[in-house]
This record gives structure tokens, sequence and C-alpha cells, in this order.
């Protein structure tokens, strides 16, 4: 997917008003009561008298949410409704909401109600404090055990493969200026990691702690495939964070090691029939050596066909992020 590519200021400035914030809502997967989310979090910021827009995208077939939005629109509610013709995922419906957006500050939400909306003041609050994307913390968990569990788990994966800290990055409530936009590229369930991704770039991120609403405390349960996909979520995340520059110490490692086992293997064989203690015919375990040994140099060279190409497009990669320059 390519970067986004936000309206620019001329675009925005013929005949519309720009609302200081833009609330990005995918709908992607369940959502709870459209009109009731939609009320609790306006009034809110109407109350901090933040002037907003609200950008739904609609991502599939939610016809009961696509009706209700239609009726806040003709209602002359400040909201803006995009619709996909099929589910493309929630991080593409992010990134098309992205795009939209209008205000310079983009506050994004789940399509449930996870956080008291009086807390989005501490959200603000962290902001003006000079931090460049605010992520939200529920605590404490008022979830099922079941729910905490596999929260746990997954942020235990997370911590130990990337070296990050975050608690609660499935919290879909983060806000942060449009500027830094440009610093993310999401598709698949890459939109749980902006956090890690703007971590990793250099951005100030702060996590602040949040009351959980009762209607985010359902128990969870998902198909075992669901499960399967998270994992590998998770190890694309380990590959994009430690080894997207440097390919060949990821796979020159595997490489290596699987090469050495063969090695041995086919060493040790070799030996023994050079002492006449033993045939190499009928050994499965000599093929089992020589296709270690094949296996780990072809996936060095892996690694090695991404050096090369990271080499040749080395000028074009920004992988970080200037806080400062002084001239």
């Amino acid at each position: 997917m390519k970067p986004i590519k936000l309206l620019d200021e001329k675009q925005k400035l013929d005949g519309i008003k720009i609302p200081e914030v833009s609330v990005v809502v995918p709908i992607s997967e369940r959502h709870d009561d459209i009109r009731k989310l939609y009320l609790l979090y306006s009034e809110e910021l109407a109350r901090m008298d933040k002037t907003h827009e609200f950008v739904f995208v609609v991502d599939g077939n939610f016809q009961l949410a696509y009706d209700e939005l239609k009726r806040l629109k003709a209602e002359g509610h400040p909201i803006r409704i995009i619709k996909f013709s099929k589910n493309f995922g929630e991080s593409t419906a992010l990134m098309e909401g992205f795009r939209q957006v209008r205000g310079r500050k983009i506050l994004t939400m789940a399509s449930y109600i996870q956080v008291e909306p009086g807390d989005l003041v501490k959200v603000f609050s962290a902001y003006e404090q000079g931090n460049e994307l605010v992520i939200t913390h529920r605590y404490p968990r008022k979830d099922p055990l079941i729910n905490r569990i596999q929260s746990n788990v997954y942020h235990f994966l997370v911590h130990k493969l990337t070296g990050t800290k975050f608690h609660d990055i499935t919290s879909g409530v983060r806000l942060f200026d449009r500027k830094i936009l440009s610093n993310f590229v999401l598709y698949g369930d890459l939109h749980r990691f902006i956090p890690i991704f703007a971590w990793q770039r250099g951005l100030k991120v702060k996590e602040v702690k949040v009351a959980q609403r009762k209607e985010d405390t359902s128990t969870r349960l998902v198909k075992p495939g669901v499960y399967v996909r998270r994992l590998l979520d998770i190890l694309t995340l380990f590959f994009l964070v430690k080894f997207t520059k440097k390919p060949l110490r990821f796979f020159g490692l595997i490489g290596i090691s699987l090469a050495a086992i063969g090695f041995i293997i086919t060493a040790y064989l070799t030996a023994l029939r050079l002492l006449l203690l033993t045939g190499l015919s009928n050994r499965p375990l000599l093929l089992l050596g020589i296709l270690l040994m094949v296996f780990g140099i072809q996936i060095m060279s892996v690694g090695l066909v991404g050096e090369l190409i990271i080499f040749n497009h080395a000028k074009d990669l920004k992988d970080y992020n200037i806080e400062e320059i002084i001239e």
C-alpha cells in the first residue's frame, strides 16, 4: 500500500471550515450502538471546546451501522461516511480515513465504546505536553479473566520480541498530529502496532491510563485461526522492527545454524567412513546433513538478496524522525 497522501491545505480552505480534531472510526469487525458512541464522544469534545468532525469508514456490509450513520448525517451532525464495497480490513479503513481527514489532530476510536469519554481530557493534556502520539491504557481492566489472559500473553510476546513496554496496544483510542502520518504504511492487521512503529522511528509516544467502559468488557473468544494470525502478525512485527534494513542478520543466522548442523552431521559420517568404521550407503542421516547444508545456503542467499535490495534503495528509505534542525 502506498504512503498516505493527505488533503492539502488549499483543498481544505475552499469553503470548508477546518476542525481542530478529526475523529476516525473504522467499522470493520463488530460495533456497538453507533449513535451512542458518536454522541458520547462528540459531546465530550464539545465540552472541551474542541471543534471536530467524525469520519466513519464502513468496511464492508454493516447495514445497520450504515443506516444509523446516514440518519445522523441527515440530522445535521458533522460526520462524514466512507463505505467500502466489501471488507478490506481495519488497517485499510484507517488509512482511507487518514487520507480524508481535515483536522490537524487525529483521534482514532474503535467502533465500540472502549474508554470513558471524560478521560479524553487526559489524552489531550498528554498531547499538549509535546508528545507526538498519545495512546491509551485501559486500567484497571474490568474484563473477564479469559480476556485478561489473552491480552497479557499477547503483550508479553510483543514485549519480548520488540523490546517495547506498552501495556495496551490493542486500544483503539489514539491521538496524534496528522504530520506524523508519513511514518506509517498500514496493511493487513498492522494497525495494532502503530505505537511500536512510532517508537521505532523515534517519535515521542506517551501511554495514558484511562477508565475502561462497561461496554468493552464482554468475553472475547475467537476461532483458532485468528490466534494463529495474531501470532503471525507478531512475527511480522518482530521482523519489521528488528531486521527491515538488515535482512542478512535474520536470514544469515538461521542459514548458518542449519548449514553448521548439516556440516557437523556430514563431517561425522565422513570421519566414520574414512576410519572404516561404517559405510555410507543406506544412511538417511547423510541425506539429512546434505539437505541442511543446501537449505542453509539458500536461506543465506535470500538474506544477501535482501541486503542488495536495501543497498540499492537505501536513499529512499526513512525509518527515523528528525526532532529539530537548528541553523
